[in-house]
């Protein structure tokens, strides 16, 4: 009886076993979720091109744009067919259509579960990288749930206690208390310091312009938890780190962010998911910087690469999606009807070296408060136009049209905001007339300051990586990636979110006045 009793336990324990090991069989060990933030077709085709005059190798693509699985990807949000960051983030992370500005949450202000929780549900290792704040919109909507995008103090809370194990980005005002060890500034409104509560639950810290040497020699071991905030606002454009020799060896790149993310979550000896956002690619089309928008597009390739060179080694359980939340800027390649209309020039873009929503944007102002000869001012912003941004050998309409907008700013100078021609997001009209000019130069096109509705392309490899193909929605992906995991995305909240949807997009619809970055 006993030796029967003992057999039938044995044949259970491996029964037990075996569907254990089809259940792991079934499903990837290793997810990447790759998000450009404002990168739509052309910025991403346009990134292409540069890559290829760059490398001298007419046949070289960019990793994701050789990827076996391509689709087309709608964005509207619940209340326009424009959507924002923070509701495209959502619907990224979540699977649903919310109201702009609202993060993992139904416009009725029911939270849903986004795809790092149901990863954490299912046992995977989890991570978060992002060369934004890290409370800001993407990197929010995986970790966070607020009726607004602007609550930067909640997001951060949300965060510490998301269990997520690597977070690496920028944004370490929200998170230092006011009165850190450190010194560093703090925009908290409260009195708590939320690095120390990130280490009180483990987490190695790495916050400040001093630390990022520590991260980048950071050996991670099993059972860390890793929390980096390198920078107090957003991680710089990648233009910064190519032309200046401090920040290049200071300021660790994605790639490296992510190759740091992968080799901890990885030691965890167990699956992991890993969403890698590259977000200034939208800042630089919010500017129309289309050199920035380029390299900060290459940048995120080479963070792809990094987990393209992971899924080598692991092909049969990795699966890689690449995303984007919208498209920014309305960027078209060419720019006339005449004969020049069949011709791009990106090679002008080369002598660029600086950013201009970092450096151009306020330029002209600090030259007002040095120069009050107004002659002397205008020579030294066209001293600085020339050497920072190529304008040398202007054509008499070039030249004309810097100096008007320098006449412009000039006549703004004492006045009330409301009274100052601005455009965008409060950019100037000199850098508006630098970017235009430079954009002219390389044949590119802009035809918004903000979002479009421009369909996106995603594109995918590996692990049932050919369920992603066609024409999609935005919500699409994370429904498709959550069953992929077999982790619990769908149910209540994603149906009520499609029923509350109803009417509330077409024609009537009503466009978000907030103004989103």
């Amino acid at each position: 009886m006993f030796k029967k009793f003992r057999s039938v336990l044995l044949t259970s324990v491996c029964l037990l076993a075996m569907a254990g090991m089809s259940f792991a069989a079934s499903t990837p060990r290793y997810v990447f979720y790759f998000i450009g933030d404002g990168l739509g077709p052309s910025q991403r085709q346009a990134a292409e091109y540069y890559y290829k005059m760059e490398t001298g190798d007419k046949t070289a693509k960019l990793t994701m744009n050789s990827f076996p699985v391509a689709a087309l990807v709608t964005t509207h949000s619940n209340n326009t067919l424009i959507t924002d960051s923070a509701a495209g983030g959502t619907a990224l992370a979540s699977g649903i259509k919310t109201i702009n500005g609202m993060l993992g949450k139904l416009p009725d202000g029911t939270n849903v579960p986004t795809l790092t929780e149901a990863a954490i549900e299912q046992g995977y290792a989890t991570g978060i990288v992002t060369t934004t704040r890290l409370t800001h919109a993407t990197p929010a909507a995986f970790t966070a749930h607020n009726v607004s995008r602007n609550n930067a103090d909640d997001i951060a809370v949300d965060q510490l206690n998301s269990n997520v194990d690597f977070f690496a980005g920028g944004g370490y005002r929200y998170f230092v208390g006011k009165n850190n060890p450190e010194g560093l500034k703090s925009k908290r409104k409260d009195d708590r310091d939320l690095v120390k509560e990130f280490m009180e639950k483990g987490y190695t810290t790495f916050v400040g312009d001093a630390s990022r040497d520590a991260f980048r020699s950071y050996a991670p071991k099993k059972g860390d938890k890793v929390m980096a905030a390198l920078a107090y606002s957003h991680i710089p454009y990648e233009v910064a780190r190519r032309n200046s020799d401090l920040a290049k060896n200071k300021i660790p790149s994605l790639a490296e962010m992510t190759e740091k993310a992968v080799t901890m979550l990885d030691k965890q000896e167990k699956p992991f998911f890993l969403m890698v956002e590259g977000g200034r690619i939208d800042h630089a089309c919010h500017a129309h910087d289309a050199n920035s928008a380029i390299l900060d597009t290459i940048a995120f390739d080479e963070a792809i690469r990094v987990a393209y060179d992971f899924y080598k080694k692991h092909p049969e359980e990795t699966l890689i999606v690449t995303a984007a939340d919208h498209e920014t800027g309305g960027i078209g390649l060419g720019i006339s009807m005449d004969k020049y209309g069949y011709f791009l020039k990106l090679k002008e873009l080369g002598n660029v070296v600086v950013s201009a929503e970092d450096n151009l944007n306020k330029k002209y102002n600090k030259l007002v408060k040095k120069f009050s000869d107004v002659s002397k001012r205008h020579n030294a912003f066209i001293a600085y136009a020339e050497a920072k941004w190529g304008l040398t050998d202007r054509t008499a309409a070039e030249d004309k049209e810097l100096r008007e907008s320098m006449a412009i700013q000039d006549k703004n100078q004492g006045l009330s905001k409301g009274d100052k021609t601005l455009y965008g997001y409060s950019y100037t009209p000199t850098m508006v007339s630098v970017t235009n000019i430079i954009s002219q130069r390389a044949r590119i096109s802009w035809t918004s300051f903000v979002h479009t509705g421009t369909v996106i392309p995603a594109s995918a490899i590996g692990y049932k990586s050919e369920l992603f193909a066609g024409f999609i929605d935005n919500t699409d992906i994370p429904k498709t990636i959550a069953k992929i995991m077999h982790a619990n995305l769908s149910g209540t909240g994603m149906a009520a979110s499609e029923a509350l949807l109803g009417d509330t997009v077409g024609p009537q619809e009503k466009a978000s006045l907030i103004p989103y970055k």
